[in-house]
């Protein structure tokens, strides 16, 4: 089993930045796959970063890349995702999630555990 707790959401003007962290118990977290899932209201939720552990590669959704980066701490069990350049359209609940598989997905079903999400709201 793995707890994951998701914090540094907050309210922020467009072009504005935040960086969230996931603090992950339970489980050998240098050998879990860790990603990023956002879900706006009304809409499915979506893919926004993964890194996978085998390798270490971390790869982005079209949408945000260039304006955000995933990082890991193993020594602190926690994943990080700075976000500069926000706009209006990165509202929305972000997640952290986690997976026992070696490689990184965009896939949600590919992913074992997830936290409870933290609030973020871009303003213009």
């Amino acid at each position: 089993q793995v707890q994951l707790v998701e914090s540094g959401g907050g309210l922020v003007q467009a072009g504005g930045s935040l960086r969230l962290s996931c603090a992950a118990s339970g489980r050998t977290f240098s050998k879990s796959t860790m990603a990023w899932f956002r879900q706006a209201p009304g809409k499915e939720r979506e893919f926004v970063a993964a890194n996978g552990w085998r390798d270490d590669s971390t790869y982005y959704a079209d949408s945000v890349k260039g304006r955000f980066t995933m990082s890991r701490d193993n020594a602190r069990n926690t994943v990080y995702l700075q976000m500069n350049g926000l706009k209006p359209e990165d509202t929305a609940v972000y997640y952290c999630a986690a997976s026992t598989r070696p490689w990184s997905s965009s896939s949600r079903r590919e992913y074992d555990y997830w936290g409870q999400g933290t609030q973020v709201t871009v303003s213009l």
